[in-house]
């Protein structure tokens, strides 16, 4: 089945392999992207150009947008930088932005900066795709506690504004024996998932939570316990994603040949499938 990807990472020109980790230009993707049945992709900022990673910046994920029309789209990023939150989001979408991604400035999702982008993006209707971190100081990511109580209030507070759930602290919360200690929220989570997860109980209670499925954060999530991960997929279709996180033609994540066996012996529902490939992404972010 087709699909559509609201999370990649490219550059617009290719440049050298080195013996770390490569990045692929948007063009070179391309065959690797079709291999994977996938058609339409989402581009993850790192921001606007003065971030410590050296691709993949709003004015550059814009220019593959704006040359690959239809086929890539973009989600633009903050730096660390609190002045004039709102103008410099509502540029990014007059640009042509579709949300806020990855968000991964490292400071609690109760700090001021963090709200004002909230509520900013509320106002501007900009999703917002976060990556989360288990405490400030460690790697990047919005920061929240174990059993997420900040999103919580977040959800609560900005109730029109949509959170797309990603990275291992997020969904080490779908089983509800999840430890609360630093190394075990960035686990990827094994065996079965135990009932009363806190992922379930906020995805309940708020309908402005979706879940990006990428990387082996959200992949381990659904896949570790085929059971509950069939059943979260079909009680929560409406708001899943799917995704890869892919950076380069070499990667492949094994999310995508799993939901198309389960499609295939019967197990997935063609409309949850459906929904959960490109749907969902097609209509939250109005892709066309």
């Amino acid at each position: 089945m087709k699909k559509t990807d609201i999370h990649l990472h490219l550059t617009f020109e290719q440049h050298p392999k080195t013996e770390h980790m490569f990045v692929s230009s948007a063009e070179h993707m391309l065959p690797h992207l079709r291999e994977l049945s996938i058609e339409k992709g989402i581009l993850m900022s790192s921001g606007e150009g003065n971030s410590a990673v050296p691709f993949g910046s709003n004015d550059e994920c814009r220019q593959i947008a704006e040359a690959f029309p239809g086929i890539y789209f973009w989600m633009c990023n903050l730096d660390d930088v609190p002045e004039n939150i709102f103008e410099r989001l509502e540029t990014y979408k007059n640009q042509g932005a579709v949300g806020i991604g990855e968000l991964m400035i490292n400071r609690s999702i109760d700090d001021p900066m963090i709200q004002e982008i909230f509520a900013a993006a509320e106002t501007l209707s900009l999703p917002v795709l976060f990556h989360m971190s288990p405490e400030v100081g460690y790697e990047y990511g919005i920061v929240d506690d174990a059993g997420l109580p900040l999103l919580e209030e977040s959800l609560k507070k900005y109730p029109n504004l949509k959170f797309i759930g990603h990275s291992q602290p997020f969904w080490h919360e779908i089983s509800g024996d999840a430890s609360g200690d630093l190394s075990s929220r960035m686990e990827w989570g094994k065996g079965e998932v135990a009932p009363g997860g806190r992922l379930s109980y906020l995805f309940d209670t708020y309908p402005n939570l979706y879940g990006d499925l990428s990387a082996n954060s959200g992949g381990c999530a659904i896949m570790r316990d085929e059971t509950f991960g069939l059943s979260f997929l079909e009680k929560y279709c409406d708001r899943l994603m799917f995704a890869t996180d892919m950076v380069n033609v070499d990667m492949e994540f094994p999310l995508g040949k799993w939901l198309e066996e389960m499609y295939q012996c019967g197990k997935l529902k063609e409309e949850v499938y459906r929904k959960i490939a490109y749907q969902n992404a097609e209509s939250l972010f109005g892709l066309h």
